[in-house]
């Protein structure tokens, strides 16, 4: 069928599409039954997704389960240890979340965390009480010791957030630190393998709390084999068992996400895979021929739909970014259903495969069921509304691990480090209403920046640049003439997940040059500014 031509859509399909099949059972993509589990138990605190992170990091599976999770629920994790992460509370509010009834009594190893350490101290009837002096930020240890500290050499810095204090120790229990605020900075009681921490491990703020964390993961006897190889051999074959014979559909937006899940995919249910990139006239310069090739090579089938057109027909007239990315997210659903009904006529697809990642899940959690699909740039309600069954073979994943697994594929590594890009694409760096003229000018201003970064080795040193066109028009003098023209932005941030973020200080030489090469090349633009906004208070994008 290579060759066939979506005509509604101006398409080029280059797939291998084959009869329809027969449906297979549903099989949970996440079950634990071979992996045994660090189980966190979120207790509100802003790190306990680090906490997670730093845990798969030392090469230890651990997943999050809310605070209220009954013994029941944290047994079908196939634990190894639990996690109590710290929280906003105290022990002594009316509504204070509580330990699991059964937890202390299960036998399973404990490391409790700031919060946690004082909901366990005081369950277990030591005093916990509000700290004279309220510890926030770097503290130092003193006399720590023991086998959680075990490889800990000079000055321990740690990072306290906490308004409370254990004051005396449970019964069995032993100091392992202290801090000038804190005599309890650390216990243990090592026969029942609880341990407790007033002080965030999880930080980089506390550079010695990698060694902590790995030291805990030893004395509870997991093996340490969550790398990216382990987990592309387990996907597949979840994968393969999942589909068995059927066909499964795959938005591919450009970004590392859909882009690895298509190559894992591929690998692992060859040409039943039908991925679809739908241009729809925001990408920045040349990104739809790079994600072709680079996918293209490594042997996905793609379809790819040229959309612009309507998707710049539908933002006609508007300026509010929420509506811009409400309709950007409902035509693509329109794109993508047709093309779907489409490829329906050539067999019967039974899947629909999406690149949701665990802070998807994790934040859907809290009482509002399945994931949130992000309206701007998922295909939510589609399973529904097309009969659909859904894939997610990353729901249990964070980028960073989607990051290694692409390398493992083979995905060049252009594509693996490439910086986040919104789902509207431009259209919400185009500030005002969306034209294509607009957007012209600012894919130049764009292209202009990113590739010079890249010249200059500093494209990876930023974790996220881009360029914004502003509505404002000032007046500036080229040549011998007047000019009233556009202001172009700039925006570069440091970040390790994109939650926190503070402005890049890229070199002073390399703005200017970049700021001239804007103004001499793109004639619609006569003033470059660089933003030099934090977030909080700002977001990293503008709109």
């Amino acid at each position: 069928m290579r060759g066939f031509q979506l005509k509604p859509l101006r398409s080029t399909l280059e797939l291998n599409l084959s009869k329809p099949l027969r449906y297979a059972p549903m099989m949970d993509l996440t079950s634990p039954e071979s992996l045994e589990t660090l189980v966190v138990l979120d207790y509100g605190s802003q790190y306990t997704q680090l906490i997670v992170k730093r845990f798969r990091k030392l090469g230890a599976y651990a997943v999050i389960l809310p605070s209220s999770a009954s013994l029941e629920r944290i047994m079908a994790e196939n634990p190894r240890a639990v996690v109590l992460s710290g929280g906003p509370n105290s022990v002594y509010d009316e509504h204070a979340p509580q330990l699991p009834i059964g937890l202390l009594e299960s036998g399973l190893p404990i490391l409790a965390i700031c919060y946690g350490m004082q909901l366990l101290a005081q369950t277990l009837g030591a005093r916990v009480e509000k700290s004279e002096v309220r510890e926030y930020g770097h503290t130092t240890l003193s006399d720590y010791g023991g086998a959680l500290f075990e490889g800990c050499e000079g000055a321990f810095v740690a990072w306290m957030s906490h308004g409370d204090s254990v004051k005396s120790l449970p019964e069995g229990f032993e100091l392992l630190a202290s801090s000038v605020d804190t005599p309890i900075a650390a216990m243990a009681q090592p026969e029942k393998s609880i341990y407790a921490l007033q002080f965030h491990p999880e930080v980089e703020h506390s550079p010695q709390g990698s060694k902590v964390l790995a030291n805990f993961i030893k004395l509870v006897g997991l093996s340490g084999t969550w790398q990216a190889e382990h987990i592309v051999e387990k996907l597949s074959r979840e994968v393969k068992a999942e589909v068995a014979a059927q066909r499964v559909l795959l938005a591919i937006s450009g970004g590392v996400d859909s882009s690895t899940l298509g190559l894992l995919l591929h690998k692992a249910i060859g040409d039943k895979l039908v991925a679809v990139f739908v241009d729809h006239g925001l990408l920045r310069e040349g990104e739809r021929v790079y994600v072709e090739e680079a996918l293209r090579s490594l042997g996905v089938n793609l379809i790819s739909i040229d959309a612009g057109e309507r998707f710049f027909k539908a933002l006609e007239g508007v300026s509010d970014p929420e509506r811009k990315r409400k309709i950007i997210g409902a035509e693509f659903i329109k794109v993508f259903s047709e093309t779907a009904k489409e490829l329906e006529g050539y067999g019967h697809i039974e899947f629909l495969a999406q690149g949701t990642l665990y802070p998807d899940v994790v934040e859907s959690a809290g009482g509002h069921g399945a994931a949130t699909i992000k309206s701007h740039h998922n295909v939510g309600g589609l399973p529904e509304r097309l009969g659909f069954r859904l894939l997610e073979p990353f729901r249990t994943l964070f980028k960073d691990e989607v990051r290694d697994i692409a390398r493992v594929l083979g995905m060049p590594e252009s594509l693996v480090e490439r910086h986040p890009f919104p789902g509207p694409g431009l259209a919400i760096r185009c500030l005002g209403e969306v034209t294509p003229e607009k957007v012209a000018i600012l894919r130049q201003v764009d292209h202009i920046f990113i590739s010079s970064l890249k010249e200059k080795g500093l494209y990876n040193s930023t974790w996220q640049a881009l360029a914004v066109l502003t509505p404002i028009r000032t007046v500036g003098v080229m040549g011998d003439g007047r000019t009233y023209s556009y202001t172009a932005a700039l925006r570069a941030v440091s970040s390790v997940d994109g939650m926190t973020a503070d402005w890049s200080r890229l070199p002073y030489d390399f703005l200017a040059e970049v700021a001239n090469r804007i103004v001499n090349k793109v004639e619609q633009v006569n003033r470059v500014v660089y933003d030099i906004t934090s977030k909080p208070p700002a977001t990293i994008e503008w709109e």
